[in-house]
């Protein structure tokens, strides 16, 4: 008899049938037992209670109080890991960020049509992501005052434009707004890969670009690198750096899922080792899984410096371990003190005034 303890999961949601449905999946995994099912956030703070469960599946639009409200209540009152049930919408992606930014741990696009067969068919997502849930950390909210940065960096260029190049998944959302509202306005153009579903990462954009003092967008093919821009992988393609002459140029690509995701951070960061090598410097932030881990060990190898977020700050701390493990690292930083460690690095690597 299997004795492993299982994962303890609580469906919220008001429809019966999503409820039926996410109860069937759940049940039918060895490592997993749905220990109650509420119709609305009043009834799920009783069973929260009472059976005290490690993961809570969590519906955005319910009766009597909307599931950001009880999010919020909950990050605050009893922090625990909670995965968001999102309609994939404009609409729906901003609720499903601004659930990230209150704490949820990750976010499933809700089927709309034909629910039973989507289900299906998206059912190890689902439980994929439980299960990084129920061994996700919960941060405390808000974090620590992040690593102040000097007022005026003066750096020497070695041949071209450098650049940063950054991924993540599981809690990366937060990782990677940390980072960039911290980065001066004209520092480093920066190249983003982040797990996340097509038609989240335009809105996901559009945010980070509200709150940095750089331009943040979704990269399109054939658009040049900039310094003080951001470009967020689409959520369709993989997204690849090339080089033209002296500068940099993104390509898409919707080629084959590469570890399972498209965009892949390992496909942006071996095209960033191909085609920045030492001029360019790689970050891999928190995430499920092992992608990216061998694409910065190519950046490493190609003479880029290398940097992974730390277990305490991470939500996950799978893509940062992988690549530590394969000696694909030169530093291990906290999350609120990496913007501070690319600046430095950044001053070794050549001549740009960068001002605060």
């Amino acid at each position: 008899m299997n004795s492993q303890k299982k994962i303890r999961v609580l469906v919220v949601d008001d429809s019966a049938l999503m409820r039926l449905l996410l109860s069937e999946l759940i049940g039918a995994e060895a490592d997993m037992e749905v220990v109650g099912v509420a119709s609305d956030p009043y009834i799920a703070r009783a069973m929260i209670r009472s059976h005290n469960p490690d993961v809570i599946t969590l519906d955005v639009e319910m009766p009597r109080m909307d599931g950001l409200k009880f999010l919020e209540n909950l990050m605050r009152l009893r922090p625990m890991p909670v995965l968001m049930v999102s309609t994939l919408t404009e609409k729906g992606s901003d609720i499903s960020l601004r659930a990230l930014e209150l704490g949820a741990v990750d976010f499933v696009s809700k089927p709309k049509l034909d629910i039973a067969h989507t289900m299906n068919e998206c059912g190890g997502e689902i439980v994929e992501k439980i299960r990084a849930a129920a061994h996700a950390r919960i941060l405390n909210r808000p974090r620590e005052p992040l690593c102040p940065l000097p007022k005026i960096w003066e750096r020497r260029t070695l041949s071209t434009e450098h650049l940063i190049a950054v991924g993540a998944s599981t809690g990366g959302t937060e990782a990677i707004k940390t980072l960039l509202v911290s980065l001066p306005p004209d520092g480093p153009g920066i190249v983003i890969a982040q797990h996340m579903p097509e038609g989240f990462t335009r809105s996901f954009a559009a945010r980070l670009d509200s709150l940095s003092r750089m331009r943040v967008k979704e990269g399109e093919d054939g658009e040049r690198v900039l310094p003080g821009h951001a470009y967020i992988a689409p959520g369709h393609s993989h997204m690849l750096l090339q080089r033209s002459g002296a500068n940099y140029l993104l390509r898409l690509s919707q080629s084959e899922p590469v570890n399972r995701h498209r965009p892949s951070v390992d496909v942006l960061f071996k095209s960033v080792a191909a085609h920045a090598g030492p001029n360019a410097i790689g970050v891999i932030l928190t995430g499920m899984g092992k992608d990216g881990a061998q694409g910065i060990l190519d950046m490493h190898h190609a003479g880029a410096h290398t940097l992974a977020q730390d277990e305490a700050s991470c939500v996950v701390f799978g893509m940062p371990k992988e690549a530590i493990a394969i000696g694909a690292i030169d530093e291990v930083v906290s999350i609120g003190d990496i913007p501070a460690h690319l600046m430095r690095q950044v001053v070794t690597m050549g001549p740009r005034s960068v001002r605060i």
